[in-house]
């Protein structure tokens, strides 16, 4: 049985999905198992999925639903319940993790606790520029390549350099709330079962917030390690934002706050 199930939303983009399970090939920590949570994908995706799974790289469950707009809330309650470890982590098809990335979440996990995590956010032309061999060899990390690539210097460029006691003094300093975030975030499965997982009624735009404002309800506390358990985000359009669903997602953000709700009708199990 594997530690650690990883969550990874996707939705037709092979080419980011395939940068991010180079990453997972090479984490140091070694039992985990992978659930693809794919929102209805053409044939590509599962191309890509069974052509590592051939190869015998990793341990890969792909979990897929009928096309029927962005519905990535429910294809991620599927995913919670096709995870057989008790822990999970979750991230997405554009977020490639750095080497230690799991072992990371695996030290800071507790009981009680769900752990927030952040994302390094990379320009469309270093995100095209990134291949096999950089990430395998730990180049789209470093700052020194990113920046002879055109990145340009900013404070975020320490989530790249910072390891031990600065990135915990860093984790304890900055001023983001450790939230539920997709992109980075992981908690104890039964955990989120106790609270019902996502919220269906919930499309773009803070439906992993509200899950953990459910679980803040429920009693259980968090963590930060935004300067700890690092990624790098490849850029990405983002046209499945709309106002219609922010405004809605908001709205049910509201209710769940100022209701104390700890569990929601409209997730894994239905009403």
């Amino acid at each position: 049985m594997p530690d650690i199930s990883v969550i990874i939303s996707t939705y037709n983009a092979e080419a980011w999905l395939e940068k991010v399970l180079w990453g997972y090939s090479c984490q140091s920590f070694k039992n985990f198992e992978i659930v693809i949570a794919d929102d209805g994908s053409g044939p590509k995706t599962k191309e890509l999925i069974e052509d590592f799974k051939a190869k015998g790289i990793l341990d890969i469950n792909h979990v897929w639903q009928e096309d029927e707009g962005f519905q990535k809330s429910r294809i991620l309650n599927k995913a919670i319940e096709a995870c057989k470890a008790d822990y999970i982590v979750m991230s997405d098809g554009d977020c490639i993790p750095r080497a230690d990335f799991l072992e990371v979440h695996n030290q800071y996990k507790q009981k009680g606790y769900f752990l927030s995590g952040g994302y390094f956010m990379l320009p469309m032309d270093i995100s095209l520029k990134i291949n096999k061999e950089d990430i395998l060899s730990g180049n789209c990390f470093d700052l020194k390549w990113l920046s002879d690539n055109g990145l340009k210097r900013s404070f975020k460029n320490n989530k790249l350099t910072s390891k031990g006691l600065k990135s915990e003094l860093l984790n304890a300093l900055t001023p983001t709330n450790a939230s539920w975030n997709g992109h980075n975030a992981s908690g104890w499965k039964q955990d989120i079962v106790a609270v019902n997982g996502f919220d269906e009624r919930m499309q773009y735009g803070g439906q992993d917030r509200e899950l953990g404002e459910r679980l803040f309800n429920l009693g259980i506390k968090s963590k930060q390690i935004r300067y700890s358990a690092i990624c790098v985000h490849l850029d990405h359009k983002r046209g499945y934002k709309t106002p219609e669903s922010i405004n809605k997602n908001l709205e049910i953000r509201a209710a769940t706050k100022n209701e104390k709700k700890k569990w929601t009708d409209y997730g894994i199990v239905k009403k």
